[in-house]
């Protein structure tokens, strides 16, 4: 059930519905001053949390502590390399039949999933590999 959005979560849903990717609270900021709208970075950490209570933005940690932010268009998995950083989207999804199981076994509404990998890319690994003795 959708609430009343604010002006400020239109704006905001509208830059991560046009973005390909996953964006911080502050570049949203940023992104947000830049078209011209006058909102507070309190008014976005508010409205992002009032838009993932609502199911149509989701959040991601990053290794590093960083949450980046998107609409939820589909469910998003990860290979992230610890050293470099680095994250690779993957496309398969093992979990789709356990999400149908539990949102009807538990009566439990689901708006999305994450799956994310954590190791070292094939950059870090031949990093690691030439400077063992």
């Amino acid at each position: 059930m959708k609430s009343q959005r604010t002006r400020s979560q239109d704006r905001i849903l509208g830059v991560l519905q046009s973005l390909e990717r996953g964006i911080s609270a502050q570049d949203l900021y940023v992104e947000l001053r830049q078209q011209n709208h006058s909102v507070g970075l309190a008014t976005v950490y508010r409205s992002l949390e009032a838009l993932k209570l609502e199911g149509v933005v989701q959040v991601r940690t990053l290794s590093n502590g960083e949450s980046l932010y998107s609409s939820v268009q589909k469910d998003r998995h990860h290979l992230t390399c610890l050293q470099c950083g680095d994250s690779i989207a993957i496309d398969e999804c093992p979990v789709h039949e356990l999400e149908t199981h539990l949102n009807q076994s538990h009566q439990f509404k689901i708006f999305y999933h994450t799956l994310e990998f954590f190791g070292l890319c094939p950059r870090c690994q031949s990093a690691a590999a030439s400077a063992a003795p």
